[in-house]
């Protein structure tokens, strides 16, 4: 069976057939990239080569990841964060190491090859408590891959999560604009300190995780080529990206959410920038559009994340107004949503999902 050419066959003479032919990119590139959003012929383009490329080298598949909640305690006080920790109104909670076991055995049993534990900057997470976390959960799973999304540490504990067994980390950067992110964050968190700790996670051996907020308060069409610069030189495995959606206890509460157009062709162009990266149809994606996820493997995602968090805290895991919290983005509507993944001609597979590394040349 010959391999499926892609459309671009001549020398590109355009941004976006430079991107589906392969090509680096410049910053004047992605600028252009970027002016033609809404252009029927570019959107088209970009998505019919990114799910070439997804399907080149994944397949029909879409990875299942089991997220874990476990905690909405932080200590930061991002802006648009319902989870702050300024905010007073927030329902704290905190699993015990006993109901974390719990969701990962319930997830197992359902088929989840992979866990996601994701929470706030909790003190309270030590970097001892963490790793004995870690060693309890990969000991009992040892098939398991195990992704954590617990935000900045230093190079020596994320070493010490990294020895106890953690595979993968995931860790948005928000925007890689500095003007941008002093916007979004108080002090003392800095831009550096988050592109610090990407680099450290990558060279740890991690399989880490960036991604954005697409239409946050301030994003304009050059802080997205500043994202778009920054992926392409980090290259990483994973890019969580969705939405912005305000929450109504954060001084963003009357900002608009974000563009699910504009995050449907950012999903496509980042597809075809970081061909092999493992792209989740994001949950904030899903919570504007009904169709979100299905929307999000048009255009070359191939990766939901259900909910594996006992169903009394999931509300309380509050990042933004509105979030879906029960049924199909849950473990309990799983039969639903692998029946819609498959009428919109893909197949929800249960493996661990791993990164599928470049071939090195010998």
């Amino acid at each position: 069976m010959t391999e499926e050419k892609p459309i671009v066959r001549e020398a590109p003479r355009s941004a976006a057939e430079k991107l589906a032919s392969g090509h680096f990119m410049t910053r004047q590139d992605f600028t252009e990239l970027l002016a033609g959003f809404q252009d029927p012929r570019i959107t088209e383009l970009l998505a019919g080569e990114a799910v070439r490329v997804r399907k080149k080298y994944y397949g029909t598949k879409v990875f299942t990841r089991g997220l874990i909640e476990f905690t909405n305690y932080c200590k930061n006080n991002c802006y648009y964060c319902g989870i702050r920790g300024a905010n007073r109104s927030a329902v704290r909670y905190r699993l015990t190491k006993k109901e974390i076991l719990e969701c990962c055995r319930e997830g197992y049993w359902l088929g989840f090859r992979t866990f996601v534990l994701q929470g706030g900057e909790d003190p309270f997470y030590t970097d001892e408590r963490m790793a004995d976390l870690v060693r309890e959960i990969k000991g009992a799973y040892p098939d398991c891959a195990l992704t954590l999304s617990v935000g900045e540490r230093s190079y020596e504990s994320y070493r010490l999560l990294r020895e106890a067994g953690a595979d993968r980390y995931l860790l948005r950067h928000e925007t890689a604009d500095r003007e941008h992110y002093r916007l979004l964050h108080p002090e003392p968190l800095t831009l550096d300190n988050r592109k610090r700790c990407l680099m450290d996670l990558k060279a740890l051996g991690y399989q880490t995780g960036a991604g954005m907020m697409v239409g946050s308060p301030g994003q304009t069409r050059e802080t997205l080529v500043e994202d778009l610069l920054f992926l392409q030189e980090l290259r990483p495995q994973m890019v969580g990206m969705g939405p912005f959606i305000p929450h109504h206890d954060t001084c963003f509460a009357k900002e608009p959410a974000g563009s699910v157009e504009l995050t449907l062709y950012l999903l496509a162009i980042v597809r075809l920038l970081l061909p092999r990266v493992l792209l989740p149809a994001t949950t904030a994606l899903g919570t504007l559009d009904p169709l979100g996820r299905e929307k999000g493997l048009a255009v070359g995602a191939n990766v939901v994340m259900p909910n594996l968090s006992p169903r009394r805290n999931r509300k309380n895991y509050d990042l933004y107004d509105n979030k879906i919290c029960t049924g199909e983005e849950a473990a309990e509507g799983f039969r639903n949503l692998r029946c819609r993944i498959a009428a919109a001609g893909y197949e929800l597979v249960m493996e661990r999902g791993d990164y599928l590394e470049e071939e090195t040349k010998g």
